[in-house]
């Protein structure tokens, strides 16, 4: 193996252990044991419940991408290919897709390369949804966010900087229309794939279950972060911010292994901009990391050790 691929798994890993002492060094080990003795366990089980719906969602949806190019794979397979790469993505971030195709090139015989075609376009449609909840946030919040800016940023210094984007948007995006070669070409055939992954969608034959399932895996996640918060007593969290704290947890998540250390700092962050105190808002991000963390790792230890015996008495 060489350097570069142990840094990459390593520099997150350690990365994520420089977060946990980070984390621990604002809200004591002590602390956080308090609140995991006290939490209500019954809204812990409703929110992984929600995150377990969301898996068979999504494993389910993968159907009608793979369908059309003629493969039917076994709901089950599936099932633990999707808990498979949500697992190995705590060890190798962004490795989770290659070994869910790698499972079903495996044992239901897809193409590895078609299978991760397919998983390539499931992530484009939930970027789609990532950017309809994030316009939500903004539209339910925006009251809220504009005097946040405004308060603590100059306004002068906010109007530079967006009409210094926008004037770089268009220079950047004229660059990319005239690119014939090197690397405009290769963002312009990026951005030119990710349109065209999106609008694909749409004229696919069941363009409307696809579309059902995406919107109620994103809605069982949110609801899975809702339901946790009673677990924590005189824990109160308006609708803005569980929408603001789910969108700064999933960039935790996709910024390091699974969120390790930094899931919950970052949710602690997002709801302390609503008045909510530290110690509350940062045990409520380990509950809520730890219950997901053991959720996958349990099932997706699971499905790695089921995976051959099923397939082989199938066989």
């Amino acid at each position: 193996m060489s350097i570069k691929k142990i840094l990459k798994v390593i520099l997150p890993l350690a990365l994520g252990f420089f977060l946990v002492w980070y984390s621990l060094t604002k809200v004591s080990i002590n602390t956080l044991l308090h609140y995991f003795k006290h939490a209500h366990y019954g809204w812990i089980a409703l929110g992984l419940f929600f995150g377990i719906l969301s898996h068979l969602s999504r494993a389910y949806r993968w159907k009608f991408l793979l369908e059309p190019m003629g493969y039917k794979p076994l709901f089950a397979n599936s099932v633990m290919a999707v808990l498979v790469a949500y697992l190995v993505n705590y060890a190798v971030p962004r490795a989770g897709e290659v070994s869910r195709a790698a499972v079903m090139a495996n044992y239901e015989n897809i193409p590895f390369e078609k299978g991760f075609g397919t998983i390539v376009a499931e992530r484009i449609a939930d970027l789609v949804m990532l950017l309809i909840i994030i316009f939500i946030t903004l539209f339910v919040q925006y009251d809220f966010i504009y005097q946040l800016i405004f308060k603590n940023f100059n306004p002068i210094k906010i109007g530079g900087i967006l009409i210094a984007l926008v004037i770089a948007f268009i220079i950047f995006t004229r660059f990319v229309k005239k690119a014939t070669s090197g690397i405009g070409l290769k963002i312009k055939t990026f951005i030119l794939g990710l349109i065209e992954g999106v609008t694909s969608i749409f004229k696919m034959k069941n363009k409307w279950p696809f579309i059902f399932h995406t919107v109620f895996i994103w809605v069982m996640y949110v609801l899975m972060f809702w339901a946790t918060i009673p677990a924590i007593d005189g824990l109160h969290v308006p609708i803005g911010g569980v929408l603001i704290g789910f969108i700064a947890g999933g960039f935790a998540i996709a910024a390091t292994n699974g969120g390790i250390g930094l899931y919950p700092i970052a949710v602690a962050s997002a709801l302390s901009l609503f008045g909510i105190a530290e110690e509350p808002a940062t045990a409520f991000g380990w509950i809520m990391w730890t219950a997901q963390t053991a959720m996958i790792i349990i099932f997706g230890g699971l499905s790695f050790l089921l995976l051959p015996i099923y397939n082989r008495n199938k066989n």
